[in-house]
């Protein structure tokens, strides 16, 4: 598992604890409802949904960064571009 990945994970089992956590504090109290686990199944969602995102981006752009190192340079020439030409019988093939 990649670093950002860990992260994510460890990130994203913190947030689960916590909700655990409450929820049994609320169940100690007798103040755990219908509406409590809706409230921390949202968000364990919202907040997974985020932590998923920025996992991606992060290694989106850590990937990115790997490939431009790997060609020599700090940032990437444009001419280095291969572009093809979408041909309108539908064979894209170079």
């Amino acid at each position: 598992m990649s670093s950002s990945a860990g992260s994510a994970h460890e990130r994203l089992t913190d947030v689960v604890a916590a909700a655990l956590e409450v929820a049994a504090e609320a169940g100690g109290t007798g103040a755990y409802t219908d509406e409590t686990a809706r409230v921390l199944t949202a968000v364990i969602g919202k907040i997974g949904a985020r932590i998923s995102a920025d996992a991606e981006v992060h290694g989106f752009a850590g990937g990115w960064q790997e490939a431009v190192a790997h060609l020599g340079r700090s940032h990437p020439d444009p001419d280095d571009a291969r572009v093809l030409p979408i041909r309108p019988d539908g064979d894209d093939e170079p």
